[in-house]
């Protein structure tokens, strides 16, 4: 019975203190990894925003929403190219990741335009307008969000005017960026990648020639470019300093006198004009436009949607999670108008949706993509907190 008991004692304290170095263990354990948990779960939102994680039974909907004061002059967009160029897809993650650090610390971002998704020779085009810090990368082709010079939020369908002028009068329209068609004509730029992919057209590069402007190409100006050489084998590669116009075979009787050393005027008016803009992308519909709701017709689907609406003091960029029945089943385009007027929305525009639907805040994918991941994507809308210095020039 002694033994017994001497043997019991002994194993207790032998017991006691294994668990109370398992215990310690676990505390330290469950300290950092709170830390941890506490820093993935609890981002960063600066005085001026607010972020709001909605659930709704009734779906049910999933929504994720942040709200931006417009009175705070530290706050800013921008847009984001994935790889930098028009060819090519990343998550928004890795497009932040990219950013320049010189032009402020990113906040939040959703993602942007629609884009041309399947594989092929261009695959991440961008379908509409996009202006990255002033550069002109991608033509305007349905309704766009941009910032005018003044500071002042806009929504509109943008028409592009771009024209290439030769001495002799001959002039073609052009597109930017873009695949070239048989009976139409594309500028390319560097940003569009190493080469224009073109196929079948006849392609002139073109080299500064005069003060008249050169690259980066900016919406509203008109410069000169030289033809340093013409290319009838197309998929010309585009040089750091050069431009390339692409002339698709249904043009090429307009161009047969086209000799190297000629001089070609280009512009890049749009209307309304966007001259000193520094930022811009495309999307639609408009949801919202003067407090009022678009009136939609048709088969409305229910799916993920990404948005961006404001009035005079906030702006708002909202996802609904969608496709996910046991958490989120999305919205139609009149529902995501209803949303964002109730929010005090007095002007909206959709951005793309379904699986390419990303909501960004401080490192974290905060929403749940479609997809089960991040969809490769072509561009995002991003909100920047300015640096110092910028933010004194104001």
């Amino acid at each position: 019975m002694y033994y017994l008991q001497r043997y019991s004692v002994n194993h207790v304290k032998s017991i006691g203190r294994r668990l109370y170095y398992l215990a310690l263990v676990l505390l330290v354990t469950s300290i950092s990894f709170s830390q941890t948990n506490n820093d993935a779960a609890f981002p960063l939102i600066l005085p001026g925003l607010e972020y709001v994680h909605q659930r709704i039974g009734t779906g049910p909907l999933s929504i994720h929403r942040i709200k931006i004061d417009r009175s705070q002059s530290q706050f800013a967009f921008t847009s984001s190219l994935a790889k930098k160029s028009i060819y090519g897809l990343e998550p928004l993650s890795r497009q932040i990741q990219a950013l320049d650090p010189l032009i402020g610390r990113p906040l939040a971002a959703v993602n942007g335009d629609f884009f041309r998704i399947r594989t092929g020779l261009y695959q991440g085009d961008p379908l509409g307008l996009q202006i990255v810090r002033g550069e002109l990368v991608s033509s305007p082709k349905n309704t766009c969000f941009w910032i005018d010079p003044k500071g002042k939020p806009r929504i509109a369908y943008v028409q592009p005017s771009f024209r290439a002028t030769w001495r002799n009068g001959t002039s073609v329209n052009f597109d930017i960026n873009q695949e070239c068609v048989q009976d139409g004509a594309v500028l390319y730029t560097p940003s569009m990648g190493f080469s224009t992919r073109t196929k079948n057209a006849i392609e002139l590069v073109l080299e500064k020639c005069d003060d008249s402007g050169w690259l980066p190409i900016k919406p509203g100006q008109t410069c000169n470019g030289r033809i340093l050489s013409i290319n009838h084998e197309a998929n010309s590669v585009i040089p750091n300093d050069k431009l390339v116009l692409s002339i698709g075979p249904a043009l090429a009787n307009k161009i047969k006198s086209t000799e190297p050393g000629m001089v070609l005027s280009l512009s890049f008016k749009t209307s309304p004009a966007l001259t000193g803009v520094d930022f811009a992308i495309g999307g639609g519909p408009v949801l919202i436009k003067d407090a009022k709701v678009r009136q939609f017709t048709g088969y409305q689907p229910r799916h993920p949607r990404t948005a961006i609406g404001w009035n005079d003091k906030h702006f708002f960029l909202l996802v609904v999670d969608g496709r996910q029945k046991d958490l989120s089943i999305g919205m139609t385009f009149p529902e995501l108008a209803e949303f964002m007027l109730k929010l005090g929305c007095t002007e909206a525009m959709n951005l793309d949706g379904g699986g390419s639907s990303t909501f960004w805040l401080d490192g974290q994918i905060m929403n749940s993509p479609s997809d089960g991941r991040q969809r490769w994507i072509a561009n995002g809308l991003i909100l920047l907190q300015k640096k110092q210095n910028d933010k004194q020039k104001d």
